[in-house]
């Protein structure tokens, strides 16, 4: 409902994103064009989607096959378009219903449907632009990633993005002090009540480890 996709492309990308970092392959960096202000404005609007992003799919067969049939129309094809229609589609329809207009529908439809994606969207982008650009780097990564606590609230966590990227595998990305991570915290509950399992949480030894300074491509 996130209007970004099927989830195995998302998934595809995401790990091309970590693959090739800040580096040529990355489907979304700052870095791409060079490091003057004309070339970080550039890539800061280089986002791509359901890109070619097979190859980074997991290598079973089976999950190539399902990676494949996400991105045809042959075979199973993907929900992801059901799934759009209804999240632009749904607020229409319940604000339609609570106020019994077409001006209540409309409003809904403008508000939380259109807006919602578009600022969804646009905070998805600004932590892969701006959280490689400026920020703190308390872990070492291979990359620039950086953390940016102005976004920490409307990400539900994911700008604590340098420790995302020296610990991909961790389900938390605010570990140090006053870190909010609205995301961990769901993903917690969720755990509580079985339906996320075998959850990574970072360790104190983890985190010891991969402490530093961060930032240096290619280290």
């Amino acid at each position: 409902m996130a209007v970004q996709g099927p989830v195995i492309i998302w998934v595809a990308d995401h790990r091309r994103h970590h693959a090739f970092s800040d580096r040529e392959g990355d489907p979304h960096s700052p870095w791409l064009f060079g490091t003057s202000v004309a070339a970080l404005a550039r890539g800061s609007g280089t986002h791509t989607w359901a890109g070619s992003s097979i190859g980074t799919c997991p290598t079973s067969s089976v999950s190539r096959r399902t990676c494949w049939r996400t991105r045809t129309s042959s075979g199973r094809t993907s929900t992801s378009g059901v799934w759009t229609i209804v999240s632009l589609v749904g607020p229409a329809v319940i604000g339609g219903l609570i106020t019994m207009s077409w001006a209540g529908a409309l409003t809904a439809f403008f508000w939380a449907g259109l807006v919602r994606v578009a600022l969804l969207h646009h905070v998805t982008w600004w932590v892969n632009s701006i959280c490689h650009m400026i920020g703190e780097r308390p872990f070492s990564a291979r990359d620039r990633s950086a953390n940016f606590w102005p976004l920490a609230l409307l990400s539900f966590g994911e700008s604590w993005h340098n420790l995302h990227h020296a610990d991909p595998t961790s389900a938390r990305h605010g570990v140090l002090r006053g870190q909010l991570d609205i995301s961990a915290r769901v993903i917690w509950f969720l755990e509580r009540f079985g339906r996320a399992i075998k959850v990574r949480w970072p360790s104190a030894q983890q985190r010891a480890r991969i402490r530093g300074t961060a930032g240096e491509m290619g280290h």
